[in-house]
């Protein structure tokens, strides 16, 4: 029986931290550890976007909480009619550096290993090392879709390791509701690759090593709803095909 990768490796390859040798060996030759780690990274990616994480405002408990307290305790008082107890202030929310981010979100991850919400990839950092030279590979203009008014370029390099990114700017508002991804699409439109969890602006995705972008030529954006269904919504914002 062989040894897995422990939820904390799996987490942190999800989110492209280098392993030690031995688990790198292991991940490389193991289709059920690879499975876990590209599982996770569509959530990774969900963890990373600034909004979800936001905190929501301080909500007053019902009355019905009162009453239990009441019923369990014995004691009568309650807040007087019309009024709501101080609410906590709310601690300053400060970014925290990129490496500390990691780690946090490695942290969150490794809780929902084995829940597999879909395929995805992680967002690189912001832009190549000084010196680091890249190689074009495609490029495609995003139009929009329908009613919908975004727009913008996708680009795939390679990078002197080997690895390929694609490089979106888009323009495009913040969905009311659920969030955008990225997808690489075949010239049917049956075949999807989730590439990630994008937001407006420069981006960066890598994409998995055996991807064809000859056979998935197209770049999508869609809306797509938090309820945990890693399909496509149906919901296209904006999309364009790769010319070499």
């Amino acid at each position: 029986m062989p040894q897995h990768c422990t939820p904390e490796d799996l987490a942190l390859a999800a989110l492209g931290e280098p392993l030690g040798a031995d688990d790198a060996t292991h991940l490389t030759g193991c289709p059920e550890c690879a499975a876990e780690v590209t599982s996770l990274r569509r959530s990774v990616e969900l963890l990373a976007v600034p909004e979800f994480a936001a905190p929501g405002p301080p909500v007053a408990p019902p009355p019905s909480v009162w009453a239990a307290i009441s019923a369990a305790t014995g004691v009568g008082a309650a807040p007087e009619a019309g009024t709501e107890p101080a609410p906590e202030p709310l601690a300053e929310v400060h970014e925290l550096r990129p490496r500390r981010s990691r780690l946090v979100l490695a942290a969150a991850a490794s809780l929902v290993v084995g829940a597999g919400i879909g395929a995805g990839a992680v967002a690189l950092g912001d832009g190549d090392d000084d010196g680091e030279t890249v190689v074009a590979l495609a490029a495609a203009e995003l139009d929009p879709l329908g009613d919908h008014t975004a727009s913008g370029s996708a680009e795939v390099v390679e990078r002197p390791d080997g690895t390929r990114v694609l490089r979106l700017e888009l323009d495009a508002d913040a969905p009311q509701e659920g969030y955008l991804e990225v997808w690489l699409i075949d010239e049917d439109v049956v075949g999807m690759v989730p590439v990630g969890v994008v937001m407006a602006g420069t981006e960066e995705l890598e994409l998995p090593a055996d991807l064809d972008i000859g056979e998935f030529p197209i770049v999508d954006v869609s809306v797509e709803p938090l309820d945990g269904d890693p399909t496509h919504s149906g919901v296209s914002i904006a999309r364009g095909q790769l010319e070499v």
